[in-house]
C-alpha cells in the first residue's frame, strides 16, 4: 500500500502551519474582488482538503467577512506576519467539512493546477488563466459560464 503525499503550507515566518493529506479535492482560481484584495494580487489560488486530512499548528486570528456570493468566510491568519494561510465557508454546505488553503503558502512548483477558475467578470484583462478550464462569471453554483 503507497503512503499518501504529506504537504505542508506554512505563513511567512512559519509560527502558523498546515499539515494536509494527500491531493486536494479541488483547486480553485479566484477572481473576486475580495480575494484580490485579500492576497495584493490580481486573483487566489484555493486548494480544497477534506477537514479530516488537515492538522493546523500554530496561533491563528480569525477574520470573517460575508463574500460577494453571500456566504460567510471565516479566514485564519498568522497572528505574527498576517499571512492568511487557509480559510473555512461553514454557511456554503457543499464546503462543510473543507478547509481551504492557500496554494501560495505550499511553495511547491509541482503544486496541482487549478481545474476551475470563478469570478471571470473581476478577472484583470491581462491575466490568464490555464487553458481548457472553465470559468465561471460569478460563483459556480449560477452555472453561468464565460
Amino acid at each position: 500500500m503507497d503512503q499518501m503525499k504529506q504537504r505542508t503550507a506554512a505563513c511567512h515566518c512559519g509560527q502558523l502551519q498546515v499539515d494536509c493529506e494527500g491531493d486536494p479535492s479541488q483547486v480553485v482560481m479566484c477572481h473576486c474582488e475580495l480575494c484580490q484584495r485579500r492576497t495584493g494580487t490580481t486573483y487566489s489560488l484555493a486548494a480544497l482538503f477534506a477537514r479530516t486530512h488537515v492538522i493546523v499548528s500554530g496561533e491563528s486570528h480569525v477574520y470573517q467577512r460575508t463574500g460577494e456570493g453571500g456566504f460567510s468566510i471565516e479566514f485564519h491568519f498568522c497572528s505574527t506576519c498576517g499571512t492568511t494561510l487557509y480559510w473555512t465557508i461553514p454557511s456554503l454546505p457543499a464546503l462543510n467539512g473543507i478547509v481551504v488553503v492557500a496554494v501560495g503558502c505550499f511553495t511547491d512548483p509541482q503544486f496541482p493546477a487549478p481545474i476551475l477558475a470563478v469570478y471571470g467578470k473581476r478577472r484583470h484583462s491581462w491575466v490568464t488563466q490555464p487553458v481548457g478550464i472553465p470559468s465561471y462569471k460569478g460563483w459556480m453554483e449560477n452555472g453561468e459560464l464565460e
